[in-house]
């Protein structure tokens, strides 16, 4: 007996595939200091959705500051 033509091969292991990129692309990206814009937007969204969120600017600056704003009077 043929299968349906509807039951092809499934697509959850190209989806896994193509979700683990993005963990990679958005971990190499903090691994270098770029913040991850859309990722903030989205929980904002999700967990947030009452407060506006900060514009790309001011995200930056904050995550600038996060990052490099503790280290007083050293240049490393």
């Amino acid at each position: 007996m043929r299968k349906p033509a509807s039951a092809g091969p499934s697509r959850a292991p190209l989806a896994a595939l193509g979700q683990a990129g993005r963990y990679l692309t958005q971990s190499l990206r903090l691994m270098v200091g770029v913040p991850d814009y859309g990722s903030y937007l989205a929980h904002m969204q999700r967990t947030h959705p009452d407060q506006a969120p900060m514009s790309y600017e001011d995200f930056f600056r904050e995550r600038q500051q996060a990052r490099y704003g503790s280290r007083t009077g050293r240049c490393c």
